[in-house]
């Protein structure tokens, strides 16, 4: 029988696909089902049909598996947030690894095994960094899944409690003051974003973007604002007129209190501002960080170059066992924290530069630069050709590579193997409990 919309057929799920859907097969053709476990029987709706492939939801769970639990979030599934409230933690991790596996196989042709996977300690409220979307209507929350539909969201299982709260005083202030969201569709309307972001210690820097120069009653949203977090170090406004969904600000303007807030991270004091990329997991971002130095393989003499350094951590990391490491980075106010990172934390051996990472490191091999280590860790897109050119030109011995996106990485290791380097050793790390993305680290060595 030929695959139709809205079908109902009954499957036991083989696997997981991208994302975590569970896998089945229907007279041989792959079905893609939404939040269905691996080994389950499920009775399922087909949604969509394509060449090769379907993709359906479960409409009931005939056999479960011992592995699927109860969600412990209201909001999920509608929420986009999270893709595994209803898994244990443990068959998180290993669909994860397999991803990273099996990406690193089919995409990179390698034959290399992922260690294991460093799952995190605590599951709950770790993310250091919360970006909630504003809908035209004042809703404050996140996107359902595969939309920009706004679901709003007063307790999220994910964020610091200040960031619920935080949330909660711009509704307010939204609706006390009748100042509009923005409008994605029409480019009207005010508040675009709320972000914010917390330390170790618990204080907390916040910035409204907006699609304008000024808000309303600016002094009626700070006070709401620090009343409803107040360990807040400052408030700032973003700047954002640009069409589209894209998050961060052209400028910013201080509203009160500071523009950057610092936290510490690996022994080391960061200072943050609102565009500095910093991980959003900072417990197991130290755990990824000491992956990476150990797979750099540092002496105390090395010259290594770390590019897309945001605001200086790996590179300050590398620092304690190089003898010199470049940072580069596009991002002009990342790079001042950079900087000044590392003038507080006493850092002598560190040089950055602003500008495109496939620019300088192009600049840099014209210079005849020979790092012995290159570090990258790219946005989710991964390293594009130019980038990959300039560093297979300056020829460091070891390459470590450290990626949010199995993908993304993948392809890029198959490029690098092409031109001379083959992939020793891969590790996953949990930066994003119950959510969809991993990190990987690699290292990559020179064998001609």
């Amino acid at each position: 029988m030929e695959l139709a919309k809205n079908q109902e057929h009954t499957v036991t799920i083989e696997g997981y696909g991208e994302g975590g859907m569970g896998v089945a097969r229907i007279d041989g053709r792959v079905v893609f089902v939404h939040g269905a476990l691996r080994g389950e029987k499920c009775r399922v709706l087909i949604l969509k049909t394509l060449k090769s492939v379907a993709f359906a939801k479960v409409l009931e769970v005939v056999e479960p598996s011992g592995a699927r639990i109860e969600s412990d979030c209201p909001y999920f599934p509608r929420c986009g947030g999270c893709t595994y409230r209803h898994m244990s933690y443990e068959e998180e991790l290993r669909l994860k690894k397999q991803r990273v596996q099996d990406n690193l196989a089919r995409i990179g042709g390698s034959a290399v095994v992922v260690e294991e996977i460093l799952g995190a300690a605590d599951t709950l409220r770790y993310r250091n960094k919360a970006q909630y979307p504003v809908s035209k209507d004042g809703r404050v929350g996140f996107y359902r899944a595969r939309t920009h539909e706004v679901i709003e969201c007063e307790h999220c299982l994910l964020v610091k409690p200040e960031a619920d709260a935080a949330a909660e005083a711009l509704r307010e202030y939204m609706q006390s003051c009748r100042v509009a969201g923005y409008d994605e569709k029409t480019g009207r309307g005010l508040v675009r974003h709320l972000y914010i972001r917390s330390n170790a210690a618990g204080e907390s820097l916040v910035c409204v973007l907006a699609n304008g120069e000024r808000l309303p009653h600016e002094e009626e949203l700070v006070g709401r604002l620090r009343r409803a977090v107040p360990d807040c170090v400052g408030v700032v406004l973003g700047v954002n007129t640009r069409r589209g969904n894209t998050i961060l600000g052209e400028r910013y303007r201080t509203l009160w209190g500071a523009d950057t807030l610092e936290d510490e991270l690996c022994g080391l004091t960061f200072r943050l501002s609102v565009p500095s990329f910093y991980q959003v997991n900072r417990d197991q971002a130290e755990v990824l960080y000491r992956k990476a130095v150990e797979y750099a393989g540092l002496t105390g003499g090395e010259l290594v170059v770390d590019l897309y350094c945001g605001a200086g951590t790996i590179t300050q990391v590398m620092a304690g066992g190089a003898g010199r490491v470049i940072g580069a980075e596009i991002v002009p106010e990342a790079i001042e924290d950079a900087r000044e990172n590392a003038r507080r934390n006493g850092i002598e051996n560190v040089e950055f530069f602003c500008g495109d990472a496939a620019q300088l490191a192009a600049d840099f091999a014209g210079r005849g630069l020979r790092p012995d280590v290159i570090c990258v860790d790219p946005p989710r897109k991964g390293l594009s050709a130019d980038v990959i050119e300039a560093m297979v030109r300056m020829a460091p011995q070891r390459i470590v590579y450290v990626s949010c996106d199995p993908a993304t990485l993948a392809r890029d290791v198959r490029s690098l193997t092409q031109q001379g380097y083959a992939l020793t050793h891969a590790e996953a790390v949990d930066l994003f409990p119950r959510c969809a993305h991993v990190e990987t680290v690699c290292r990559l060595e020179r064998v001609k």
